[in-house]
């Protein structure tokens, strides 16, 4: 199954997992099209140009970003039918000053009054590790 810091690494063309070559050949032949046509509706000016001018073939640079911008909208969309369901992990900041955590229960969400934003917040940072580690971990669970 693919978690949520996977399609973060997919998205970024980052993904170690080598699986079925043809497959994986066509989704970024996708992605290649589907970030093209984002880059072609960027407007153009000096910063943009100076950003992604040298983005093509693969787009690497506006992966990366578009997967920064986007990743709570990712996860609400992976959430959205999560009624009644929490993440595993107390990551919700509990509003109390001592430092302490609380769980995601609200679809696996942080609730608006934990400091998010919109109450959307995304509850972990696995997407900011490198793939590699947290295979070593899923692996160290299985023992």
């Amino acid at each position: 199954a693919r978690s949520f810091a996977d399609i973060g690494d997919i998205i970024r063309g980052k993904d170690l997992y080598l699986g079925d070559k043809g497959e994986k050949k066509k989704l970024e032949e996708r992605l290649k099209t589907i970030f093209g046509k984002i880059h072609e509706g960027l407007s153009k000016n000096g910063e943009i140009e100076a950003r992604y001018g040298s983005d093509a073939p693969d787009y690497f640079q506006l992966r990366e970003d578009w997967g920064t911008a986007n990743r709570h909208t990712v996860w609400k969309a992976i959430t959205c039918n999560a009624k009644g369901y929490q993440y595993f992990r107390a990551t919700c900041d509990s509003g109390d000053k001592e430092n302490t955590a609380t769980l995601a229960k609200n679809n696996c969400r942080c609730p608006k009054s934990s400091g998010a934003k919109d109450g959307d917040q995304v509850p972990t940072y696995f997407d900011y590790v490198p793939q590699y580690l947290r295979w070593f971990e899923e692996w160290a669970e299985d023992l």
